[in-house]
């Protein structure tokens, strides 16, 4: 299984490196990676082919050859996992666009379904999954669209001809990526009533412009673990729907295609995408504590100098069972861990000895370690106030943004098509038109509550820089686009959620933060709450908002 994998990355690798102009778009020093992969591969096919030639009897004569082809293999082994593709360069999914493009195009599998071999079948349908992931990650939802009809007529015939053990499987496949598809909350209409495409990366108007005299950190956003373990959510794959839009909010926009976004018909450019730095992304559904931990402590180790860190924890909460006589940061629960015991009434985790922590759960102190270096988490989960309870040991920028434990019942219906709280931070206005009971918008209407959205960002960003009492790690971070943005929509979101008159139920349906923003100066700021009232007129929904919001505290 192993040679086969083997088989197939290099047989990707040698298409990347001989597609046209590809060589030009990749850096020497992973042009040099592909190199050493290739020599190991190489030789470890001379010396695999060699053990077949040897004499099958005796005992001596092929252990030094065994010996020495183990540890070649076991070399590449690590090579492979020390050097995995990870730059979040589009480029290289571009580049996996143009592949799957192309066995599409020259029908490669045309001849499958005309054979009685349901292993081939499956290889064809393995194909279509495969694309469907390189285009939702490319954000090409039409072709994705087409990508699914295909498949399903394919599964279709699949199930007719052969009576195989995995027809259930497919068919399972087939409706997690349609629910994946459907999970956004509101629909964008063209004109015609055709949906419009939106995308959610970092675009050149996106984040805020840092105006001069503001003084904010240099840092960068240089590594981001992107943690996915709730139970009963929509996932395609191994990619959660709140996974994956944070990582759409990660990523920035291709500047050849920025220009381009929903126009019809609109065909791959021949123009080669600018490169622009991304952070590098794990993705991680439903790890073990060890598994975490690990990808963790490479992360830590790897960040280079004035860079940040990033967690996302998209989780089911652990919660502690009876109460503790001391509130240390494993007092409080955490979040889930994957396991193999079964979760108890759903959300809530029982431990068998209340007097032990849950160990499959991360708790706040397991990040303390980390916090060596300048780290930015957000917690997604029931339990997310856990991570309230934060000390900075070492004196370095830490942020924790903390959603909603609970949400009001009217929302809680939604759960399964991702989180309201991660919605936010990756499409405020999407987020903002599910709040206030809406489901479908005019383009027109769109782009004109984008552009005020955008004004409401800049006023936010300027409530931060000119803050008196605001703590210092907001603005240590705030000098990174991607991060700027994020703090920009997490305080429009908590101002939000505290007009709203369906959220002003209980404290606990209003994000948090870590340290504590000055509410008078960002959240309950008059001039903020102002900007959310005048978005809400434009779309004829004020009346699902409180006027007088500062007279309620």
């Amino acid at each position: 299984m192993f040679r086969f994998l083997l088989h197939r990355t290099e047989f990707a690798l040698k298409q990347i490196m001989s597609s046209g102009g590809a060589e030009d778009d990749i850096p020497q020093a992973e042009r040099k990676t592909v190199t050493d992969f290739c020599y190991l591969l190489d030789k470890s096919k001379q010396l695999f082919n060699g053990l077949r030639d040897l004499p099958q009897y005796g005992q001596k004569q092929w252990q030094s050859y065994f010996g020495r082809t183990f540890d070649v293999y076991t070399k590449l082994w690590k090579f492979q996992q020390q050097h995995r593709l990870r730059t979040s360069e589009t480029s290289y999914l571009n580049e996996a666009f143009s592949f799957y493009s192309a066995i599409r195009q020259r029908s490669y599998y045309s001849q499958v379904n005309k054979e009685d071999r349901p292993e081939l079948v499956v290889k064809k349908l393995r194909y279509y999954a495969r694309f469907i992931v390189v285009c939702l990650l490319l954000n090409k939802m039409d072709v994705v669209k087409d990508l699914v009809k295909e498949l399903s007529d394919e599964i279709e015939d699949y199930t007719h001809r052969f009576n195989t053990e995995d027809q259930v499987e497919w068919n399972l496949v087939l409706q997690e990526v349609a629910a994946f598809i459907e999970a956004d909350p509101v629909m964008v209409l063209n004109d015609d009533n055709t949906i419009v495409i939106t995308s959610n990366r970092l675009s050149e108007t996106g984040a805020p412009l840092l105006e001069q005299g503001m003084i904010v950190g240099q840092l960068a956003l240089a590594d981001a673990l992107i943690i996915g373990n709730c139970n009963n959510q929509v996932k395609f794959s191994e990619l959660t729907i709140d996974m994956f839009r944070m990582l759409q909010a990660l990523e920035r926009e291709p500047m050849n295609l920025a220009s381009q976004m929903n126009k019809p018909g609109m065909q791959e450019s021949t123009e080669k995408p600018a490169r622009r730095e991304n952070p590098h992304k794990y993705l991680l559904y439903k790890p073990t504590f060890s598994q975490l931990y690990t990808f963790l402590a490479a992360s830590f180790k790897e960040l280079p100098a004035n860079s940040v860190l990033l967690i996302y924890l998209s989780a089911t909460g652990v919660f502690p069972s009876g109460r503790s006589d001391s509130e240390g940061p494993y007092d409080f629960g955490g979040v889930l861990t994957n396991s193999n015991r079964d979760v108890i009434n759903g959300d809530a985790i029982h431990k068998r000895n209340q007097s032990y922590k849950e160990m499959h759960c991360l708790h706040p102190g397991d990040l303390y370690p980390f916090t060596r270096k300048p780290l930015f988490i957000i917690v997604d989960s029931s339990n997310s106030v856990a991570y309230k309870n934060f000390t900075n040991l070492f004196g370095q920028p830490l942020v924790c943004l903390l959603s909603p434990t609970a949400y009001p019942k009217a929302l809680q219906d939604q759960s399964q098509r991702g989180s309201l709280f991660t919605l936010f931070l990756n499409n405020p206005l999407m987020a903002f038109l599910f709040v206030s009971g809406l489901s479908s918008m005019r383009r027109g209407l769109w782009e004109k509550c984008q552009d005020y959205l955008r004004k409401i960002n800049r006023d936010i960003a300027q409530l931060l820089t000119h803050s008196r009492s605001i703590d210092q790690s907001f603005l240590q971070f705030f000098g990174d686009e991607f991060l700027r943005l994020l703090l920009t929509r997490f305080i429009f979101c908590s101002a939000t959620m505290r007009m709203h008159k369906i959220f002003r139920q209980e404290t606990r349906n209003y994000p948090e933060s870590y340290p504590q923003l000055p509410r008078d100066e960002t959240v309950e700021n008059p001039h903020l709450q102002k900007h959310i009232l005048e978005l809400a007129s434009i779309l004829d929904v004020r009346n699902v908002f409180l006027e007088n919001t500062l007279d309620d505290y």
